[in-house]
């Protein structure tokens, strides 16, 4: 469980300027994207306002999660990936073999969701030790009603809904609160497209699901949200609910993270694509609140500017996965 924390509180610091970008004149062009669903609202809406200010610039931004983009993005197949956890060794690795390097850059904070149906009564919270005893391998097949989680609640089915096996989203999910990532049971309703998720619980009644904070936001009406305790937690203040407060607070723990672009350094030698990443990282902080999602402070994006204008190439996260006792702005400082 400590390795799925990342001392958001502690991330947090006085911002800095980063530099403008230099708009080159008549740019031209096609930039390929996919990856994250969860990060794809921001990709998308940076690809927006980019392509307004560069009408000769053509982008497509696909989902296919973050495990298929990954994928895609080791073969040379596009130029960036969203990535909504930090890359595998294995798709590190994967992209070495095929001669792609890669710079990786965060652009915002995501809280994870655990949802319930509207006129679901009984469940206003979860522990994270629950939420274990629900989803880990072992309960395939024995743990599917709602009173075997907690005496009281109904002697009834509990459906189940998550993100797809690949999605960044299944994978931090499951590491945070089962203990590593991948380990889950298997008979639940899967989906790279949080829509359809958002569609299952809203439906059903008996449904429980999981998912990324925007698309809770952008569903509320159709959802209610599940508040998390963590009993190891240090806070001290039981069950918390994701918000843009509590995430940023590093008050929601452990379903709190940042997400990622992954450039592809040959890509980014062009000016287009180069022209993309500057604007992206420059007008983050607006547009990510904008869709839903948590701004890094101003330093990290300062850094992570720094670490595009040198190209700098390769994962902070030795091993795909957080450090202990670290934060982003210390990690990207470190791998100057």
């Amino acid at each position: 469980m400590k390795t799925t924390r990342w001392l958001i509180a502690a991330v947090m610091s006085a911002g800095l300027a980063l530099p403008a970008p230099a708009q080159a004149a008549g740019l031209k062009g096609k930039i390929m994207i996919d990856g994250s669903s969860t990060v794809y609202p921001i990709t998308e809406a940076v690809a927006e306002e980019f392509q307004e200010q560069n009408p000769g610039v053509r982008i497509t931004v696909g989902i296919s999660g973050t495990g298929g983009g990954f994928k895609k993005f080791g073969r040379g197949e596009t130029d960036i990936s969203n990535a909504s956890r930090p890359i595998k060794s294995s798709e590190a690795e994967a992209a070495k073999k095929s001669g792609v390097e890669y710079i990786e850059l965060p652009v915002a904070f995501d809280g994870l969701a655990v949802m319930v149906h509207p006129s679901n009564t009984w469940c206003d919270s979860m522990t994270v030790a629950e939420l274990k005893k629900l989803w880990e391998p072992a309960a395939q097949g024995k743990i599917t009603r709602w009173n075997q989680i907690r005496a009281g609640w109904p002697d009834e089915e509990i459906h189940l809904f998550g993100a797809g096996v690949d999605s960044g989203t299944f994978d931090y999910f499951t590491e945070a609160i089962v203990g590593k990532a991948q380990s889950s049971r298997g008979d639940f309703t899967s989906s790279e497209d949080d829509n359809v998720l958002v569609q299952g619980i809203s439906s059903d009644r008996l449904a429980l699901g999981f998912f990324g904070l925007a698309y809770y936001d952008h569903n509320k009406e159709k959802l209610k949200l599940v508040a998390i305790d963590d009993e190891n937690s240090s806070n001290g203040s039981g069950p918390i609910l994701p918000t843009r407060e509590t995430v940023e607070g590093g008050t929601y723990q452990p379903l709190a993270r940042p997400i990622f672009i992954y450039v592809n350094k040959k890509s980014a030698e062009r000016p287009e694509v180069s022209a993309f990443v500057r604007f992206y990282l420059e007008n983050a902080p607006t547009l990510v609140p904008e869709v839903g999602y948590i701004s890094l402070p101003g330093e990290v994006y300062r850094l992570a500017a720094n670490r595009f204008e040198v190209k700098k190439s390769g994962s902070v996260f030795a091993g795909g996965g957080p450090k202990v006792g670290v934060t982003l702005a210390n990690l990207l400082e470190q791998s100057r």
